[in-house]
């Protein structure tokens, strides 16, 4: 029998396990779970014998897909993959993938929500600024980023976005103005959601150069990954610009030397983006069926290490 390991150092919702339990019997798989475990190596142990692997933000590492001896496929249930050793579960033959699009209304109402926050003075009292009328820029198309120019559109936002591999028409259908460089959306920008991935080419890349080139009063919403910006840089433009904020679901992102710089740096206590019970439920479920459809059909949609 198939045996579909749920890893879960910070556990699904009750009814995304019940859910995934049900898709599993009906596939004739049987279902085990780990738990609110505080040692990788629980995790090392578990996965043992096992055929499936979902994680969350758990941490696939070479030394968790090594002692999978019967492993075939993880499936990280959300959008970021970084998690997941793919050099190790290549060489493996391991299927590795994501569940793209199930958290990104979540993340995208965060996005939104940190942002009135940055907007209004951190709730404090203090005089703050409307969003409508205002530029917002999307730096990376995706799931999240359509949901985040949806949301734009109802505050009245002119939006902008950069995503060389999303096609002009696709993001112009959106009511969306596409620029042609990442250096045209910030200077043209008061407002960035940054969506990018962490890879080599993007980390640290959010930088002083870049952030220099920012009207304003400028802000920059980072719902994506710590290792895309520059800290250095960002605190260097942090004294350089007293105008400018960031905000950021990257906890402990605006940590230690950050905290200097009070109300205009501030991150959520932990990571939150897809902390919804529609998005846990959601991202559950479509790892389950991936699962299914991989082990009885060989379907690949969604993998990240191809």
């Amino acid at each position: 029998m198939t045996k579909v390991l749920i890893a879960t150092e910070k556990p699904f919702a009750a009814a995304a396990i019940e859910g995934i339990k049900k898709i599993n019997a009906e596939a004739g798989f049987e279902t085990i779970l780990l738990e609110k475990y505080t040692d990788p190596n629980d995790l090392v142990k578990a996965v043992a014998d096992v055929d499936a692997l979902i994680i969350r933000s758990d941490k696939a590492t070479r030394q968790v897909i090594e002692a999978g001896k019967n492993l075939k496929i993880i499936v990280r249930a959300g959008a970021g993959f970084d998690n997941i050793d793919l050099a190790a579960a290549t060489e493996k033959g391991i299927v590795a993938m994501n569940t793209p699009g199930q958290n990104s209304n979540a993340v995208a109402e965060l996005t939104f929500g940190m942002l009135v926050f940055m907007a209004r003075d951190n709730f404090k009292g203090g005089s703050g600024t409307e969003l409508k009328g205002k530029k917002l820029g999307i730096h990376a198309y995706g799931n999240v980023g359509k949901n985040v120019a949806r949301i734009a559109k109802g505050f009245s936002m002119e939006v902008y976005a950069f995503d060389p591999f999303v096609s002009k028409e696709i993001i112009e259908k959106d009511g969306v103005t596409v620029v042609n460089t990442v250096e045209e959306l910030y200077s043209t920008c008061q407002y960035i959601s940054l969506n990018i991935p962490a890879t080599e080419k993007t980390k640290k890349s959010i930088n002083f150069e870049l952030l220099s080139k920012m009207p304003k009063g400028a802000t920059v919403i980072n719902t994506a990954r710590k290792e895309v910006i520059d800290e250095e840089g960002l605190k260097k433009f942090f004294v350089e610009r007293p105008d400018f904020k960031y905000v950021s679901d990257i906890a402990p992102d605006c940590n230690s030397e950050l905290l200097q710089f009070g109300n205009r740096c501030y991150s959520t206590p932990k990571k939150q983006g897809a902390e919804t019970s529609e998005a846990n439920i959601n991202a559950g479920l479509a790892a389950a069926n991936q699962i299914v459809k991989f082990i009885k059909n060989g379907d690949r949609t969604c993998q990240v290490n191809k």
